[in-house]
């Protein structure tokens, strides 16, 4: 099954001088985890739940920092013509549990979570969800 085939399609894009309130009040209204960042031209980065209190809150930011003082600027992404495998290599590989999906032409095209991969009803697939989301979340196993 192809990427695409089970990616969230609508995006929101949160802008990198936005604040980390607003943006977590947009993931609050998504109910999602993360926004990936734009200047309205081009994909700058991404950020998430866990940038916010780790790089906001922990470190001694308030509401009103910048998303750009937060986010990650490395985008891990997957292709949306690419298998779903590929994808759970990706995030078993990054221990990620979303990736930004582009098109060829390097536009943002959706988001796939490991969730919408795992709504695949092949048995293979399952159990690659497995691994990768055991791999995802051992603590033991060191972040790359």
């Amino acid at each position: 099954m192809l990427v695409c085939d089970v990616m969230t399609r609508d995006v929101r894009t949160v802008a990198p001088d936005a604040t980390l309130l607003s943006a977590a009040q947009a993931m609050a209204s998504l109910g999602v985890g993360g926004l990936p960042v734009s200047d309205g031209k081009q994909l700058l980065g991404m950020l998430t739940d866990r940038d916010i209190v780790v790089r906001g809150l922990a470190s001694g930011k308030d509401q009103h920092a910048k998303v750009a003082e937060c986010m990650s600027g490395e985008v891990a992404y997957v292709y949306e013509d690419e298998d779903t495998k590929a994808a759970l290599s990706r995030m078993r590989a990054l221990q990620i549990r979303r990736l930004i999906v582009l098109r060829r032409d390097k536009t943002l095209a959706g988001i796939v979570a490991i969730g919408d991969i795992a709504t695949e009803p092949d048995a293979a697939t399952c159990d690659q969800v497995g691994g990768a989301l055991a791999r995802i979340s051992d603590p033991s196993s060191p972040r790359k």
